[in-house]
């Protein structure tokens, strides 16, 4: 259509004023600014189809944000301020010692960091205004009628008392800097006394023989201070306080004593049984006896966790373990110092020696059974995050340590397999996501995250958790779910250097097929193996390489002639535990027909002797097995459809394990652990050999000119160092 004529745009201007008058409301509306609601709108729609552009597009994603330590940081609740003072430096003063045993009142001075008084803040100006405003009109209200502030001194010691229980409750214990004030009567009297061997053998007597409360108070006092001596440089026990001085007898005196006899004395006071549970504390909330109790086992479960915190002895830690889980019922009473006993108890059984490892995980398996459903999910988030942190780097001397936490994350797990299942499922997810993303985008940083030893003991985590728990509940979908992941690891990574990872997989697949008793192919990915290509130009046989200790292999090693007969033998033993599982199977005959043809074409083809051997003598065993499966298949009455019948077949013969190939199965197993063990020693002895070079290397120092001087000793060097020599 053209444009309009002259006369036409005349006609337009004059009668057709209704039209430009819309257009100009029409252009007005959208010069006009937006409301907040609507621009709140606007920005969900958007978050919404960035989300949903990122459900479709999953390489949009960035896969650095994809943590495996991070998935739980939303549902952990432990995340609070009252971990501001877990460093107990001076915050849980001493008791004192006079006949009612009142606590110590908490000083309502905030300190800053070097000390001073802070200056306080906005909203703390104006509650300062409004307490002196009051102040004013008390008083006023004292001048006007003198008879009210006589009702004031009258009740003020009661109103004393009452702060005092205060001070010493749990909600006061996030205070801002957990300085306390002392008692004249009391601390000062006692800092300045000499802690000597007879003093304290003194007041053991009284407490075992006279069971004198006084006594037993002083040596709380003690305990306190030997297990924070050393550990406070500023304070009560700094330099020049006062503070009593401990030599190492009574040091171990004193911690002994009131490990083995605290929680004894603190049951007999209370009047309860060894065996009384968290409701037993509870209710004891309002009884009189507890209320003078309370605080000496507040004090001695305190003091102990600082010295958790702060020891290095495996000794003192395994034994304060050991006599702290005694007392873990005294818990229930202090909400605050669970959680810190958790992040405490998890620290030690992650990073600990074994008997402190294996102490630590009591303690919070008892802590997840016997306290809130709570207390089990802070336990199974902390120790999940601990185990992911100290997995990413795997050494041969940590196999065994990294084993203890993976079976004893799972026990923990199988107390509540509802609470726990849903945590898996999380985490199990999360490493979906991060394997699809891999898959779709095969990025760097996606390919690496995948093939490495965290996420490989995720995966192993979550496998020995099904595997574990799955005829004890309903885990399914799950175990689907973990197949998938691990069937994509292995398409993902499908060349020779990542034969350790594959074995591994295949591991994996055989482990939840034997638990779940659901028939998992993994023939295909074992045969693949068998045609992995080596190198023509065949080098001198490597040095020992333990897979165990590996997800990928160096490239010389692809070259050395060890490879080729890993490759034969790991594919001989997964694939002897797969059959092992299915050889009194019904079924086996067809199940080893198509693996037996491979098997077959690879005898003809290898020009190795040796292994060549190896693969007849598994062929010949696979197919006496189809012989007598064959045979006794034969004998039977019953149709293929009757399941029962199917399920039954051979069970006998299961249970004796007398047939060829299970027999045959062990010796693969007997050499595969000998080999192995034969490998780390030879590894053992390489670095003790390296270790004494180096020895050697160090024993003289080599000058410019030539001469050789006698290596320093330690005494010396240290002397050196400290001189700035």
């Amino acid at each position: 259509m053209g444009k309009l004529g002259k006369k036409a745009r005349k006609f337009a201007k004059k009668n057709l004023q209704s039209v430009l008058k819309r257009k100009r409301k029409i252009k007005s509306t959208f010069k006009k600014k937006a409301s907040k609601k609507d621009q709140r709108d606007a920005a969900e729609n958007e978050e919404e189809n960035v989300e949903l552009s990122t459900r479709r597009n999953p390489e949009n994603g960035d896969i650095e944000d994809m943590s495996l330590e991070a998935i739980f940081s939303e549902d952990e609740s432990d995340e609070d301020e009252g971990d501001v003072d877990v460093d107990d430096s001076g915050s849980d003063g001493y008791l004192s010692e006079d006949s009612n045993c009142l606590p110590i009142a908490e000083s309502e001075i905030h300190l800053g960091e070097n000390g001073a008084a802070g200056k306080p803040s906005a909203q703390n100006q104006e509650i300062l205004l409004e307490l002196e405003n009051k102040k004013k009109k008390l008083s006023r209200l004292k001048a006007k009628d003198p008879g009210f502030s006589k009702f004031l001194e009258s009740h003020d010691k009661g109103l004393k008392s009452f702060r005092n229980e205060n001070a010493y409750s749990d909600e006061d214990e996030r205070s801002d800097d957990g300085m306390q004030s002392m008692d004249e009567d009391g601390p000062h009297l006692y800092l300045n006394k000499l802690l000597t061997s007879s003093a304290i053998n003194s007041w053991c007597h009284l407490v075992k023989e006279q069971h004198n409360a006084s006594a037993f108070i002083s040596l709380l006092n003690a305990y306190r201070a030997s297990c924070h001596y050393g550990a406070e440089s500023t304070g009560i026990l700094g330099s020049g306080s006062g503070a009593p001085m401990l030599d190492c007898e009574t040091f171990c005196k004193i911690l002994m004593f009131v490990l083995r006899e605290a929680d004894d004395v603190f049951r007999e006071m209370l009047g309860i049984s060894s065996n009384c549970k968290r409701d037993t504390i509870l209710g004891l909330k309002n009884n009189s006896k507890w209320k003078t109790v309370r605080p000496l086992i507040k004090s001695y479960l305190r003091s102990t966790l600082f010295m958790l915190n702060q020891a290095t002895d495996s000794e003192i830690l395994a034994f304060s373990l050991n006599r702290l889980r005694a007392s873990i019922v005294f818990f229930a009473a202090f909400p605050l110092l669970i959680r810190r006993l958790i992040k405490i108890a998890v620290h030690l059984w992650a990073t600990g020696e074994e008997t402190v490892s294996f102490h630590s995980f009591l303690i919070l398996q008892d802590v997840a059974s016997g306290f809130s459903s709570d207390c089990f999910d802070l336990c199974l988030i902390k120790m999940y995050k601990a185990f992911i942190g100290h997995c990413k780097f795997v050494e041969p001397a940590l196999f065994k340590h990294l084993q203890f936490l993976r079976n004893s994350f799972v026990e923990l797990c199988s107390q509540d397999l509802l609470r726990s299942s849903n945590k898996a499922k999380v985490s199990i997810n999360n490493l979906s996501r991060i394997l699809q993303l891999g898959l779709q985008t095969k990025k760097k940083e996606a390919v690496k995250k995948i093939c490495s030893w965290q996420y490989a003991n995720c995966i192993d985590l979550w496998v020995t958790y099904i595997s574990h728990c799955i005829h004890d509940y309903d885990l399914q979908p799950l175990l689907y779910i973990i197949i998938q992941i691990i069937n994509g690891m292995a398409t993902l990574f499908p060349g020779p250097r990542y034969l350790p990872l594959r074995c591994k997989c295949i591991e994996w697949l055989n482990h939840l097929s034997s638990s779940s008793g659901i028939f998992i192919p993994v023939t295909s990915l074992m045969l693949d193996v068998l045609e992995y290509k080596v190198s023509k130009e065949v080098g001198k046989p490597g040095k020992d390489f333990n897979f165990s200790s590996a997800v990928k292999l160096p490239k010389h090693w692809l070259k050395s002639r060890n490879f080729r007969e890993d490759c034969v033998f790991s594919a001989i033993e997964l694939l002897s535990a797969h059959f092992a599982q299915w050889s009194y199977h019904i079924s086996f005959p067809e199940l080893a027909t198509i693996p037996l043809i491979h098997l077959r074409k690879f005898q003809e083809k290898s020009d190795v002797e040796s292994l060549r051997r190896v693969v007849k003598r598994f062929i010949d065993v696979v197919e006496q097995n189809i012989e007598f499966v064959k045979k006794k298949r034969d004998e039977v009455a019953f149709s293929p459809n009757d399941q029962q019948s199917v399920e039954a077949f051979l069970q006998p013969e299961k249970c004796s394990g007398n047939t060829p190939f299970t027999q045959y199965y062990r010796s693969v197993m007997e050499k595969a652990a000998s080999r192995s063990l034969i490998m780390n020693e030879n590894k053992s002895f390489l670095e003790q050999k390296k270790q004494k070079r180096k020895r050697g290397q160090n024993i003289v120092d080599v000058r410019a000119n030539g001469e050789k001087v006698p290596e320093k000793s330690k005494v010396d060097q240290a002397v050196s160092v400290k001189d700035g020599k």
